[in-house]
């Protein structure tokens, strides 16, 4: 009993001072609820931090690789405002004109409907083809034209119309192509937009049926040639130019010069020439319209699409589901499909390089003299 006494004793005895620290004050045991409050804070803000530096990762490496594409983009279009002669190859051209079928049907080999072909803005044969380029080349069309006039899975073309017109033969190149379309059998909707005028008005009467807006600004029959004779400031800068020629027509048109009379006649009878040609394809494209009626309007002047239903110069007024109704009244195929149309991504994303290149060629042509061209060109 005494020694039972004595052990509680010491126990009593003990437990301060095992509870003591070196300087006398008591210890503090940490209790279990003190250890979560301590240590999930830290377990949350080391996953926390783990999965902000993940985040970061990720951030830099989509900033590191807009970098690069940017920057390639921007040596590409810095190197093509340098050097807007770069063309793209004729090879790639050539096989993309060539495997129009491939491309544009691949997915569509069951079916059959009317493929679209759309003309913008001048219709040239531009040199500055270049990868960033939207400019259309007039033989490029005229080839994909072809291309899909030989394609059994085509029916019919939706010309799609937006242009002041263009220079002569790049205009012509564009209609003999239509025609060769429609001696397949196949049967050619022209649809104008905004403008469709002079040059577009000429490829549109190689259509059997076209349509435009009311308001649609087209007309414009006729041909135009300008020259400039800056003869007289060229003198007040002190400028003189002489040139050493075969012939005394050999710089008609030169700036330095004003044109003789004779030379005006010259002109005067080649303009003729060209204007016939445009007049007899209105002719030929419009039988029904009488051609007394026709020479008082085809002298240049612009009128709307209203006017030129009115005139016999086109069939209908409407958009696109007018044209289809045509589309499909000349096939026969009920609700016709458009094979070929797509959004063009790449052509958008690439929207300021080719503003830049345009805008740097533009600078180059007013910088140096033009060698004067003939063209069915809307000029206000």
């Amino acid at each position: 009993m005494a020694e039972e006494n004595q052990n509680q004793n010491n126990v009593v005895n003990n437990t301060p001072a095992e509870g003591k620290q070196n300087n006398g004050k008591p210890a503090e045991v940490p209790t279990f609820s003190a250890f979560i409050d301590q240590e999930i804070p830290q377990v949350k803000q080391n996953e926390e931090e783990k999965k902000h530096h993940k985040e970061m990762c990720k951030v830099k490496f989509w900033l590191v690789f807009l970098c690069v594409v940017f920057t390639a983009s921007m040596i590409s279009g810095i190197y093509l405002i340098i050097n807007p002669g770069a063309n793209v190859p004729q090879t790639i051209e050539e096989k993309e004109d060539e495997g129009n079928a491939k491309t544009f049907f691949s997915k569509n080999s069951n079916k059959e409907g009317a493929a679209v072909i759309k003309v913008r803005g001048v219709i040239s044969e531009s040199s500055e083809s270049n990868a960033f380029s939207t400019t259309q080349n007039a033989s490029t069309l005229a080839r994909r034209i072809r291309a899909l006039a030989d394609k059994k899975e085509v029916k019919a073309l939706l010309l799609d119309i937006n242009s002041p017109g263009g220079t002569v033969a790049a205009v012509q190149d564009i209609y003999n192509a239509l025609n060769y379309f429609r001696a397949q059998n196949k049967p050619v909707v022209a649809l104008m937009r905004d403008v469709a005028a002079s040059g577009g008005f000429y490829i549109a009467m190689a259509a059997d049926k076209v349509v435009a807006q009311p308001g649609t600004m087209t007309g414009s029959i006729g041909v135009i040639l300008q020259t400039t004779n800056a003869q007289e400031l060229l003198k007040k800068i002190g400028v003189d130019m002489n040139a050493i020629k075969s012939g005394q027509n050999k710089d008609i048109g030169a700036i330095y010069k004003e044109l003789s009379e004779e030379q005006k006649l010259l002109l005067q009878e080649m303009i003729d020439e060209t204007y016939q040609q445009f007049f007899e394809a209105v002719k030929q494209g419009r039988p029904n319209v009488d051609v007394n009626t026709l020479r008082v309007y085809a002298d240049g002047r612009i009128f709307t699409g209203a006017k030129a239903q009115t005139l016999g110069l086109i069939d209908g007024l409407g958009g696109e589901e007018k044209a289809k109704e045509y589309l499909s009244e000349l096939t026969g195929i009920k609700d016709i499909k458009f094979l070929n149309q797509k959004t063009k991504f790449m052509e958008d994303l690439m929207l300021p390089f080719s503003n830049l290149t345009e805008g740097s060629a533009a600078l180059k042509q007013l910088a140096k003299p033009q060698t004067p061209a003939l063209a069915y060109m809307l000029n206000i």
